[in-house]
């Protein structure tokens, strides 16, 4: 497998813990960690297989770091370039836009070309709609650490093992 670059921000504690969860589950050598709210063009670029941190943020939204380099991933070609997306969101406090910002960055990544990996069952969550669902599964991995903190390291274990097996 190709070195992978983990994308979050290195700011926001809970997805920072969460990115560092998912790290340790590989290999020495095998992970880049990389801040997203300084990332270049050319430093995205440099990888085959990404993983990224987009947390939701709001009603519903992009984080602003995100939101930001939006516009440079637009103008992009990521084809055949992997990506796994994990998400944070509150299904409780915003049932009606849980993890939506998983779908945002889900689409804007496939517009470009690139091919979506982790998609994770939606049973085990209770929430009223998100943006972030495809034939009856999340586009990544939807984390709700405030609701359901004793299994957050169950499904990422699972999840990882899945990427092992989708990254190229």
């Amino acid at each position: 497998m190709k070195k992978i670059g983990l994308f979050y921000s290195f700011n926001s504690n809970n997805t920072a813990r969460i990115a560092e969860a998912i790290a340790s589950h590989f290999s020495e050598g095998q992970i880049e960690k990389i801040n997203a709210e300084l990332v270049t063009e050319k430093e995205f670029l440099s990888f085959e297989n990404y993983i990224l941190g987009v947390p939701t943020w709001f009603d519903g939204e992009l984080p602003t770091y995100w939101d930001e380099f939006g516009p440079a991933i637009e103008s992009m070609d990521i084809h055949a370039k992997s990506f796994a997306l994990f998400g944070l969101g509150d299904q409780k406090g915003y049932p009606e836009n849980f993890v939506d910002a998983l779908g945002i960055m889900a689409n804007l990544l496939e517009s470009r070309g690139a091919r979506l990996v982790g998609y994770t069952s939606v049973e085990g969550y209770n929430f009223e709609h998100s943006k972030a669902i495809r034939d009856n599964h999340f586009l990544g991995l939807a984390i709700d650490i405030k609701n359901q903190p004793t299994i957050t390291e169950k499904w990422i274990e699972n999840w990882v093992g899945q990427l092992k097996k989708e990254f190229v």
